[in-house]
């Protein structure tokens, strides 16, 4: 029976991407297996999981393999009913949730042509970024008309909840890396105050990587991007 229910993650650690599927399956306490992947040194069981994208994440579930991170937290959602339900019953609101949770991966992709330029090309980045996080802070509105709640119950978190926490948890981490603060209590409040909020549920805490971890990582591969622009 073990065997029939075993959950295998593959993934890399600084991805947001392994991160947000590491989330879901903590937050609805389901056991699984990580296994770690060097995607300078794909191994032949990734490329054979995903022959396709040749990526990570990929889920595997009774011998099935999930590939594509919004896909995985569907199938996390509609096989596991224990824990919190990650998407609305209602077909609007499920469509408005899954809308904001790909607007998010934009503005992530954003964020991370910032970490990858510098001068002028770096400030047409930031702008676009602030820009798109006026946006999001306007369609998250829609989600809390009052406010996000100071603390937030595991019961309630959902998969924008989930994408938020994965793309922007590390926040702080983000912002000592670049010397760029973009996420601020001033201009996007209600984004400001889902980070802190969730950052703080016991799950979350638990699969939060170290700071001092998250920031060498980013600096690391700024001045590698950086250094391969110039060549």
């Amino acid at each position: 029976m073990a065997e029939e229910n075993k959950v295998t993650l593959y993934g890399m650690w600084s991805s947001p991407y392994v991160k947000r599927v590491e989330l879901a399956l903590r937050l609805k306490g389901i056991p699984y297996e990580y296994v770690e992947e060097d995607l300078r040194n794909k191994s032949q069981l990734l490329l054979k999981l995903n022959p396709i994208h040749q990526k990570v994440p990929v889920l595997v579930h009774n011998g099935k393999t999930i590939v594509e991170s919004l896909v995985i937290l569907e199938y996390i959602d509609e096989t596991w009913k224990t824990g919190p339900q990650l998407l609305p019953e209602d077909p609007y609101k499920r469509s408005q949730v899954r809308f904001w949770a790909s607007y998010l991966q934009q503005v992530f992709e954003s964020m991370v042509s910032v970490l990858k330029t510098s001068g002028q090309a770096q400030e047409k980045a930031i702008k676009e970024v602030t820009e798109k996080l006026k946006l999001l802070e306007e369609g998250l509105k829609g989600f809390f008309p009052n406010g996000f709640p100071n603390s937030f119950d595991i019961e309630n978190v959902g998969l924008l909840e989930v994408v938020i926490c994965s793309h922007f948890g590390a926040n702080e981490a983000q912002e000592e890396a670049l010397g760029v603060k973009v996420i601020t209590p001033e201009k996007t409040p209600l984004i400001y105050s889902s980070i802190t909020a969730l950052t703080e549920i016991p799950a979350v805490k638990a699969a939060s990587i170290p700071h001092e971890k998250v920031v060498a990582f980013l600096k690391f591969f700024r001045e590698k991007a950086l250094k391969s622009s110039a060549e």
